[in-house]
């Protein structure tokens, strides 16, 4: 039975998640989902109401934090991704939530002879959500949006590398938020591995795929379910149809989007082998216009940390040393790679052959690897020969070419001639399949992903199908399991007779 709706949070209410432990905010939740039971859905959207507002009162802080956290990192990207980014979804949700929580009738038919069905949609219980850093909000804010939609109660652990954006959060969420409701879990309480130990109803993760493995085998030894949102080296297949410059011109932009540290970025381009020097060309030419600067140019997004940095600097160096060669955008007068800034230059590099390292490493960075193709099987074999990524990139028409790269690869999405539109739908999941992930969300496939599917059946029939196959079996109980025999191997041999036929 649902409850009415919670008292709003009080300011005399406030209390801070750092006052308790990780195994005390967890008891706290448990305890006070058990006491109140399940939202009805003036609550349920009560709550995602104050998720957004949250976010747009202290939008200015959170982009300044996300400035710094950063280094560089332009206030329109944190605005379009990590605070209004946000409100689509959560919009959704909370106009959807009264009609996807409803019992769903199975067969009303069946239920008037007197077998009756029905679909509850229960919540979980206590979610725990796991951040990274490159989108801190959007991918904790929004997950934690559909598990309220589905009536659950939230610990939230976003990035502790975003340390300045996490202690905004964290200082903040108590004005809108009980902790029975929303707790903000930081570094104060330990570390992602401490938090992927906690007996929670449901672990929703995002981050890489080295990460993820470690999260899933943490969450496994309690039984606690899993939803993995990873990341992967996605590749990009320019049909011999395209037109090149608007190929380079997409690509070259989706490439850079927060400075390429996106799980879904381009990482690398198949191009028709007699347009490989063009398409590079077009490539260099269009970053070349979009970033006149690049050490002091506040529109050019940092590398998160010196690590990463390293990290990327050294794939790009290791790849030339074995021979690929490498594009770079350099403005005049400036000295790049910059690691006191953390910038790297806009990169393309050709050449790159097995054994160089960013064969296999997903760049997470400024950097698009081209290669070049006859035939488009020489595409889909190399795309096969790696991970299955988050999403496929497909630059041209839609046509026979492109349902035979879908039909011949995996991918968790398919993403055409624009980046990631399925993020802007309601009615498409978001996820990723094999390395790059399992289990999805947004829209009602995020309601779906934090709610229980519970059967009801309630039987009024005169007949029990407990007594029919309960001992003592009678020679009628005989013959009507032959009867049932002989009906199913007619239905079948029809069957098979039909598929032997196409």
């Amino acid at each position: 039975m649902t409850k009415p709706a919670e008292t709003p949070v009080r300011a005399g209410d406030k209390v801070s998640s750092e006052s308790h432990s990780l195994t005390e905010l967890l008891e706290i939740q448990k305890a006070a989902f058990l006491r109140d039971g399940i939202p009805d859905a003036a609550t349920r959207v009560d709550r995602i109401n104050r998720l957004g507002q949250m976010l747009l009162d202290n939008a200015d802080e959170i982009t300044a934090a996300l400035n710094e956290d950063f280094g560089t990192r332009p206030r329109e990207l944190s605005i379009a991704t990590d605070v209004a980014g946000c409100l689509i979804d959560l919009t959704h949700q909370r106009r959807s939530a009264e009609k996807w929580m409803k019992e769903t009738n199975v067969s009303k038919i069946q239920g008037a002879l007197g077998y009756k069905q029905r679909l509850r949609h229960d919540p979980l219980g206590v979610v725990g959500i796991m951040g990274p850093w490159n989108f801190p909000l959007q991918l904790t804010i929004v997950p934690a949006g559909s598990a309220f939609a589905a009536g659950n109660r939230v610990l939230l652990r976003p990035s502790s590398i975003t340390a300045k954006t996490t202690a905004v959060i964290a200082r903040v969420a108590p004005d809108y938020f009980s902790i029975e409701e929303l707790a903000v879990v930081t570094s104060a309480h330990g570390g992602g591995s401490d938090f992927a130990k906690l007996k929670v109803d449901h672990m929703f993760f995002t981050g890489s795929p080295e990460v993820g493995a470690s999260v899933a085998q943490e969450a496994a030894k309690n039984l606690v379910p899993v939803t993995l949102e990873l990341g992967g080296k996605n590749p990009v297949i320019v049909d011999a149809t395209q037109d090149i410059t608007e190929a380079a011109n997409f690509i070259a932009d989706a490439r850079m989007i927060n400075g390429g540290q996106v799980c879904l970025c381009p990482d690398y381009v198949f191009v028709p082998e007699s347009k490989v020097g063009e398409f590079t060309e077009k490539v260099i030419a269009r970053w070349t216009k979009n970033f006149p600067t690049i050490e002091k140019n506040d529109q050019y997004t940092s590398t998160i940390n010196e690590k990463n940095y390293t990290r990327i600097t050294g794939l790009i160096d290791d790849a030339v040393e074995l021979g690929a060669t490498k594009h770079q955008v350099i403005p005049a007068g400036e000295s790049l790679p910059n690691a006191e800034a953390r910038k790297i230059p806009p990169t393309l590099l050709t050449g790159v052959k097995a054994g160089m390292k960013i064969e296999e490493d997903e760049v997470f960075g400024p950097v698009l690897t081209v290669y070049p193709y006859r035939n488009l099987s020489e595409a889909i074999d190399k795309i096969n020969s790696a991970g299955h990524p988050l999403t496929l990139y497909w630059v041209g028409d839609d046509n026979e070419n492109l349902k035979r790269v879908a039909d011949n690869t995996r991918s968790g999405s398919i993403s055409g001639n624009d980046f990631a539109l399925h993020l802007l739908s309601h009615g498409l999941p978001f996820g990723g399949v094999g390395r790059s992930g399992m289990g999805n969300y947004h829209g009602k496939f995020g309601f779906d992903t934090f709610s229980h599917a519970r059967a009801v059946t309630v039987s009024t029939m005169p007949i029990k199908f407990a007594e029919l196959v309960s001992a003592p079996f009678t020679k009628s109980d005989t013959r009507l399991t032959n009867a049932q025999m002989k009906m199913w191997n007619f239905i079948q041999g029809r069957a098979s007779r039909k598929s032997a036929k196409r």
